[in-house]
């Protein structure tokens, strides 16, 4: 049976957090046991992100995100 987010311990939210994190990690970088260098379609992803937060388009402090989440 698969728990929906509001039924999860915060244990169980920050373990699934991590494994999603990871996954998009290795599916952005790679094997992280082989030595890369950021492409270039991430590296624009990146600065297109960095700019959106900048201008308040997106993103929250990780303070803020963590105490709504009770995570804190």
């Amino acid at each position: 049976m698969h728990k929906t987010v509001a039924e999860m311990t915060p244990e169980e939210l920050k373990e699934m957090l991590g494994e999603l994190i990871e996954a998009k990690l290795t599916e952005f970088l790679g094997d992280p046991g082989e030595p890369t260098s950021l492409r270039g379609s991430l590296r624009e992803r990146l600065e297109l992100q960095r700019s959106a937060v900048e201008r308040g388009e997106r993103g929250e402090d990780l303070a803020d995100a963590t105490r709504h989440l009770g995570l804190d």
